[in-house]
């Protein structure tokens, strides 16, 4: 990254930083240089902040071209332009930027009065100048552009495209923000014959379409926005004068397609577990097109989850979604061609949990009531989210047939202590079922303070004859975002690859486990720490030779971006996941660095093709 300018917002309050009566368009790679979130000091109230911004590789930058997209029978269109906007084009990166109506300016002076006199982002967690600071910061997007590649070559079962979601806000927040709150933005690397191509495009959602051509934010932050009875009402308030105005409307979705990616039935899916899964594609350049909000010829009305489970073998998907009314959880699948099946609704979950991420093997799919829930007394007389943690409640695995019609084979196990955000795999034994997952300590701090989360990796095995659940943890490390060979998903598997969170949400390398091993072993067999001040993201298993069934589990690679904090640069890295020491075989430098985010997937060239 190289810095061409070192200027702007010196020496400003931190007050002016977050508001104004005109949103602004975030400048290409802003970096805020004020501490990290992490930090437990709060910053004082003049801050120092920079704009680097990157100069344009024009030699290596191939031209975006439009393509014709495959429109779904079933995906929404996106919403034509506001007109009612002045338009005009930034000089500094070619970037649109709309001046936003006179209406908009008006509800933005209102939003200005809730943010800095209602709700102030006074927490750490929702303090943009921490939540944004270092390469948490945003980036605009990027065409298809070559990179060079530093160190060894890449293997030709990476021919394809690795593609990894995250959040990167469209405008500098003007009040409380969280992590979860930015819209989603995919970065892609397209490799072919031994070539790189690294792209960035925003997920063009509902909010994203709209925001971006109303010159506002318009849509509250989730996440952040409704912390305490007076930000609720006040956001609450704002939000239906908006939508009687006309300004938006939330049947058509309001959420980002931040969290994670999904192939199936022929289609990639860009997904949020707030919202309707969006399709897209990748054009034969490397470009990035979202063709639409997905609801399966009209069988998928609300939400889905955005880690929905893909069988290899037989094409299916196995997908749930949560709700804050009845019924609290629904199960669902897809068959091999893509097509939605019918709900299944949970009826025995009692009350609102936070299911983020579930387990499914050969007989039956595995959910998790943990201890973080909706929690209005909180947000009513504490200030705090309407998701909170409940120290009282016993969290519980849930077990249903895997092609279940109906809820009556549900049985519940009462697992004290265990509470899972991600799970890695699951496989049935005789008259019991195995899954591994990491088990979030202090799961009080989940959502406000990510640096103090330990999450053990445990081996939970479920005698469904006897009810006894056992536990056993595989290593002592502070790690998830755990990943398997994806042709193992349902089947017992050897090995994991997991972030070694240092603290998280900061990830400082990544470790194999063989958790073959017997109980209460430490099963790292491999390990590769990123260096000082360099963080990387999920890990991604790759197999050198997908197609052969007698290939070995961990026959093949991992793969993630990896950013130097001290250097200013992201590479692409590519380890050999059958070394001791997940050797690199290949490093990728790219024109420009890559935000930190969450969870990505790797897309074989022949399913590209099938876009």
């Amino acid at each position: 990254m190289d810095a061409s300018s070192s200027s702007f917002l010196s020496a400003i309050q931190a007050s002016e930083l977050l508001t104004g009566t005109v949103a602004m368009a975030i400048p290409k790679s802003a970096v805020i240089t004020t501490p990290s979130f992490l930090s437990r000091r709060p910053p004082p109230l003049i801050v120092s902040s920079v704009r680097i911004e990157e100069k344009t590789r024009n030699s290596n930058t191939r031209p975006t071209t439009s393509g014709t997209s495959r429109p779904a029978s079933s995906t929404t269109a996106l919403p034509p332009a506001t007109k009612s906007s002045t338009t005009r084009k930034s000089p500094a990166n070619d970037r649109r930027v709309v001046e936003p109506n006179q209406p908009t300016m008006m509800f933005n002076v209102l939003e200005d009065v809730i943010n800095n006199f209602i709700d102030p982002p006074l927490r750490p967690s929702v303090d943009p100048r921490y939540v944004l600071s270092d390469n948490f910061a945003p980036v605009d997007e990027l065409p298809p552009t070559e990179c060079e590649v530093i160190q060894g070559s890449l293997p030709s079962c990476l021919d394809g495209a690795y593609i990894r979601n995250g959040p990167n806000p469209q405008y500098l927040p003007r009040g409380p923000y969280h992590l979860f709150d930015g819209d989603g933005m995919l970065h892609s690397i397209r490799i072919s014959q031994g070539k790189a191509t690294l792209c960035s495009r925003y997920v063009r959602t509902y909010k994203y379409t709209l925001e971006r051509d109303a010159g506002a934010p318009l849509l509250p932050n989730v996440f952040s926005g409704f912390n305490g009875l007076a930000a609720s009402a006040a956001r609450g308030a704002l939000s239906a004068v908006r939508i009687l105005a006309g300004q938006f409307n939330p049947a058509n979705g309001i959420g980002l397609a931040n969290t994670s990616l999904a192939y199936f039935g022929n289609r990639l899916y860009a997904l949020g577990e707030s919202d309707l899964p969006y399709a897209v594609r990748l054009t034969s350049n490397g470009d990035i097109e979202t063709l639409g909000r997905h609801d399966f010829d009209g069988k998928l009305l609300m939400s889905m989850t955005a880690h929905p489970k893909i069988d290899l073998e037989t094409g299916e998907a196995f997908a749930f979604r949560y709700s804050p009314v009845p019924p609290f959880l629904t199960y669902f699948h897809f068959d091999g061609n893509g097509n939605k099946q019918a709900d299944v609704p949970i009826f025995s979950m009692t009350r609102p949990s936070f299911l983020h991420d579930f387990g499914i093997s050969s007989k039956y799919a595995i959910f998790a009531d943990i201890q973080i829930g909706m929690n209005p007394m909180e947000m009513i007389f504490g200030g705090g989210s309407p998701v909170g943690s409940d120290p009282a409640k016993v969290p519980r695995l849930g077990i249903i047939p895997r092609y279940a019609k109906d809820e009556s084979g549900m049985k519940w196990f009462d697992v004290p202590g265990f509470n899972l955000i991600h799970a890695i795999n699951a496989w049935d034994e005789e008259d019991a079922i195995v899954m591994l997952a990491p088990n979030i300590l202090s799961v009080e701090h989940t959502l406000e303070r990510m640096d103090l989360i330990h999450a053990l990796v445990e081996k939970v095995r479920i005698d469904l004859k006897t009810g006894i659940v056992t536990r056993n943890p595989v290593s002592a490390r502070n790690l998830d975002f755990g990943v398997i060979n994806p042709a193992y998903l349902g089947k017992k598997n050897r090995f994991v690859y997991a972030a070694i969170g240092d603290p998280m949400p900061k990830i400082s390398g990544v470790v194999k486990l063989d958790v073959s091993k017997g109980a209460r072993q430490e099963c790292t067999v491999a390990s590769r720490i990123y260096g000082p001040r360099c963080y990387g993201g999920e890990p991604f298993f790759v197999a050198r030779e997908p197609e052969n069934p007698e290939a070995e589990e961990d026959d093949g690679y991992v793969v993630s971006y990896v950013h130097d904090e001290m250097a200013g640069e992201s590479k692409f890295l590519v380890m050999d996941a059958r070394s001791p020491d997940l050797d690199i075989v290949a490093a990728v430098k790219l024109p420009r660095r890559v935000p930190y985010g969450f969870h990505g997937l790797f897309v074989e060239e022949s399913d590209l093709k099938n876009l």
